[in-house]
């Protein structure tokens, strides 16, 4: 937990009772949490030394575990019930990072017997940002299942990163042809592990003409990492009617954007930050994801292009270190 603002080193391991669930919670004891770049972003805050939003706040919106109470109004058939566990410290003070946490029954998804905590830690901010993008054309579709998305052509910016890896994976759940660029051959590696079937270096050669080139008509829905440095490219390869969902900035807080190529495609930049989306369109994402889950379209892993690295609970600090640092791909923290 945390009192104040500050790098990774406001972080302290402490004892805490065990919480019991209020009405409509249920109460997780939690067996792995997954850190997000928002995480330490929320942890700094606007600078080191201001007071927390609460006067003690648990880290990190992910993880999963086994509801082991409930609360009133909440079936007791849950208990025992293997889950993972999305926006748990949006406007909360408690997180993912310890071992027990009551929140909100909706908030705690069923998970597969199938399905790793490792996998139930990895899905929430990452998957349902990238939903989120993929649901956003005017074009549709709202809702994504398999085939939701044949005949249209995504294009994932980064797809080695854990968002992106994320939306190549429920973009070919979906039925779409999915392209990536990436910096370099080792997160080319990760992105065609992911399932991307066409990847391009953007640094190295013409990566518009090498896009347009697999997509003649060009692309349908652009998932966005860095579209200040990649609004060029965006607008060269977007095609009519396409859609940039931008859930990150890049390097930098303005866009250049040509109008007149806007206008006579039809494109649209589209923001994306998952814990303000409209209520209908969260709880579309996380049945979806949930969907995605069951039918195996989601995996984590190297061989999944998703490296995972572990910490303990007691390094909490390092792990968000970790992404902090950019760590390729998704750090995770034992805590049962």
């Amino acid at each position: 937990m945390y009192a104040e603002t500050g790098g990774p080193d406001v972080l302290q391991l402490t004892e805490r009772a065990v919480p019991e669930p209020g009405p409509g919670e249920v109460r997780v004891k939690v067996a792995v949490s997954g850190v997000n770049p928002t995480d330490w972003k929320s942890r700094t805050g606007n600078g080191p030394g201001q007071p927390a939003p609460f006067p003690e706040v648990v880290p990190n919106q992910d993880g999963a575990g086994t509801v082991d109470a409930v609360g009133a109004g909440v079936d007791p058939g849950r208990i025992g019930e293997r889950v993972w566990l999305w926006e748990a410290a949006w406007q909360r003070a408690d997180g993912t990072a310890q071992e027990y946490l009551a929140l909100p029954a909706a908030q705690a998804v069923p998970l597969p017997a199938g399905a790793s905590f490792d996998l139930g830690a990895s899905l929430g901010i990452p998957a349902l940002t990238a939903h989120r993008c993929l649901t956003v054309s005017d074009q549709g579709p709202r809702r994504l299942a398999e085939g939701a998305l044949t005949g249209r052509t995504v294009l994932v910016a980064g797809g080695a990163g854990a968002v992106g890896n994320a939306a190549i994976q429920l973009a070919r759940w979906a039925g779409a042809t999915v392209l990536s660029t990436v910096s370099g051959p080792a997160k080319a590696a990760l992105a065609t592990a992911a399932g991307a079937q066409h990847v391009i270096n953007y640094r190295t050669g013409d990566p518009a003409a090498a896009i347009r080139e697999l997509a003649p008509a060009g692309v349908d829905i652009i998932v966005e990492v860095a579209p200040v440095p990649n609004a060029e490219l965006d607008l060269a390869v977007a095609g009519p009617d396409a859609v940039v969902a931008a859930y990150a900035g890049g390097s930098g807080d303005k866009v250049e954007l040509v109008i007149r190529t806007m206008m006579t495609r039809n494109i649209r930049f589209q923001g994306v930050l998952v814990y303000t989306v409209p209520a209908q369109a969260k709880q579309d994402a996380v049945a979806d994801v949930a969907a995605a889950v069951a039918a195996g379209a989601l995996r984590v892993g190297a061989a999944a292009g998703l490296p995972l690295h572990r910490f303990p609970l007691e390094q909490c600090a390092a792990a968000h270190a970790a992404v902090e640092a950019d760590a390729v791909g998704k750090v995770l923290i034992d805590v049962g």
